[in-house]
């Protein structure tokens, strides 16, 4: 067993793990935050993102161990109390979503692609930078709808 220590979602968290355990794992286990999915295990379906010291990385192949120190943020930590997120409620009002298993890990994509590259994001881009997200439900229409209204509202709600 190793000792891990990081923030996650504003909270100072420790445990001893095994060294083998994935940042998925230690935030779903021995967490208890299951917003973050396990979809793939492979790094294929983007069901796991979640951002450490605020870029999305995929969770169920990052061992815990490596984010020693860090801040990570899951999907629960984006809203203020209950208050959603802009981005967490443009998937709300635009239908971005219908079984939810993708949504945590789109939306957590979506609010690092808006920090990275602006709130003026065209449909190309959008869906460029949605390669490493599946969604089986709804064919991304609604989704990338719902990732241009959020970006505007988060662009609204820095002003």
């Amino acid at each position: 067993m190793t000792a891990v220590s990081m923030m996650v979602n504003g909270q100072h968290v420790s445990a001893e793990i095994d060294p083998r355990t994935l940042l998925v794992q230690f935030l779903r286990e021995h967490l208890r935050l299951t917003g973050t999915h396990v979809g793939c295990d492979t790094s294929q379906c983007g069901c796991c993102v979640v951002h450490v010291n605020g870029d999305a990385i995929k969770s169920c192949t990052t061992l815990a161990l490596t984010c020693d120190g860090a801040e990570v943020t899951t999907i629960e930590g984006l809203a203020k109390g209950d208050v959603l997120h802009p981005m967490q409620a443009a998937f709300r009002e635009n239908h971005g979503l219908q079984c939810g298993f993708c949504t945590p890990g789109m939306i957590m994509t979506a609010v690092e692609l808006v920090n990275r590259k602006g709130t003026n994001l065209d449909e190309h881009t959008i869906r460029e930078e949605l390669e490493g997200n599946l969604c089986r439900c709804t064919g991304y229409h609604n989704i990338v709808k719902a990732i241009g209204a959020g970006a505007q509202a988060m662009a609204s709600a820095a002003e």
